[in-house]
């Protein structure tokens, strides 16, 4: 069994709607893909996710075209972790927006959403936002497939600071990590509900201003060490605490 584990994670992945208990087929970029990169015989062997939870091991019949699989059989997907993290990341400068996704994804997060607060540096207009966001759901999208998820997590429109309180509902678990916090994530919350939403600045942080303003609206305001971690490093490192916490690695 435990062989049976570690050969299925060298199985190339893939992610479709169009699947039933005996048959899967790709769409086309997909099958593009296993027949001229992967380069995919008939009887070869994938993992198909449905992308809601249940994983599939199916054999390739056809390449022709769409790809064809036959479901061998089913299962519930492991890696998904039993807390629903949304990340609200402050836009970043370049492309650091990028890594910041597929790390997220790779770290478990469900979602990641940007938005507009003071000291961000970068304010790509409407077109720009719209290119953008299509490439940063293509990155989470391969990292979901790369690092095994069950379902394939969203990247969100991209908000101004004022709507971060509209779309966090009370009953989460809210932190906000800020740089001037001075007490660690493991004291500042004490439990944890399943959907927990985290809150993270650009590389100039957070006005005072707006730090307030989410401690009013019941955020927890938490540290991630002494030590100044960079935009793009603050969040793979809260999320991966969170993880550990929450029993999630």
């Amino acid at each position: 069994m435990e062989q049976e584990k570690i050969e299925r994670w060298r199985y190339p992945r893939f992610f479709t709607e169009n699947i039933s208990e005996t048959t899967a087929v790709l769409d086309p970029e997909d099958s593009k893909h296993v027949a001229q990169v992967l380069r995919m015989k008939p009887g070869d062997i994938a993992v198909i996710c449905d992308g809601k939870g249940t994983d599939y091991l199916a054999e390739l019949e056809s390449s022709s075209g769409e790809c064809v699989f036959r479901v061998l059989e089913s299962s519930p997907n492991q890696a998904e972790p039993n807390i629903h993290v949304r990340l609200f990341q402050a836009m970043p400068k370049g492309d650091k927006m990028e890594f910041i996704v597929q790390k997220a994804v790779e770290c478990g997060a469900c979602e990641v959403i940007p938005f507009l607060s003071k000291r961000c540096i970068s304010r790509p207009d409407k077109k720009q936002l719209a290119k953008k966001c299509e490439r940063w759901q293509r990155i989470a999208y391969e990292a979901a497939k790369q690092c095994g998820r069950g379902v394939i997590p969203t990247v969100g429109e991209t908000l101004e600071f004022s709507q971060l309180t509209q779309v966090i509902s009370p009953q989460d678990t809210r932190i906000l990590f800020y740089e001037c916090a001075d007490v660690p994530l493991r004291e500042a919350v004490a439990e944890y509900s399943g959907n927990v939403d985290i809150v993270i600045g650009s590389e100039g942080g957070f006005a005072p201003e707006e730090a307030e303003r989410l401690v009013e609206a019941g955020f927890v305001c938490a540290s991630l060490g002494k030590r100044i971690l960079r935009c793009e490093t603050a969040p793979i490192a809260a999320i991966s605490v969170l993880m550990n916490l929450t029993g999630n690695i």
